[in-house]
C-alpha cells in the first residue's frame, strides 16, 4: 500500500543563509512604516489614558473613604457598648 502522505525534504541552512535572512528581516522591519497615529488619534489617546487615571483615583477615594466610615463606626459601636456596660455595672452619667 502507499504512503499518502507527501513526502517531506530536509533542507539545512548554512549560518550564511541564515544571517543573510536576518539581515533582510531587519531591513524590511526597518523600511515598515510604524504605527503611527494622526493628531486627533493622538489626543484621544492621551484623554482616555487621563480618564483612565481619574478613575482609578476615584476608586482609591471611595475605598479609604468607606474604610475611613467603618473604622469610625466601629469606635463608636465600642463606646456604645462599653457605656452599656457601665450602666449594667451601676454608673450613672
Amino acid at each position: 500500500m502507499p504512503n499518502s502522505q507527501p513526502e517531506r525534504r530536509k533542507f539545512t541552512l548554512t549560518e550564511e543563509d541564515r544571517t543573510a535572512i536576518a539581515f533582510q528581516l531587519g531591513e524590511l522591519l526597518r523600511e515598515a512604516p510604524g504605527p503611527h497615529l494622526s493628531d486627533d488619534e493622538q489626543r484621544w489617546v492621551r484623554m482616555a489614558i487621563k480618564k483612565e487615571a481619574q478613575t482609578i483615583a476615584f476608586r482609591q477615594a471611595v475605598i479609604e473613604k468607606s474604610l475611613a466610615g467603618l473604622l469610625w463606626a466601629a469606635i463608636a459601636f465600642a463606646g456604645y457598648l462599653l457605656m452599656e456596660f457601665l450602666k449594667f455595672k451601676g454608673y450613672k452619667p
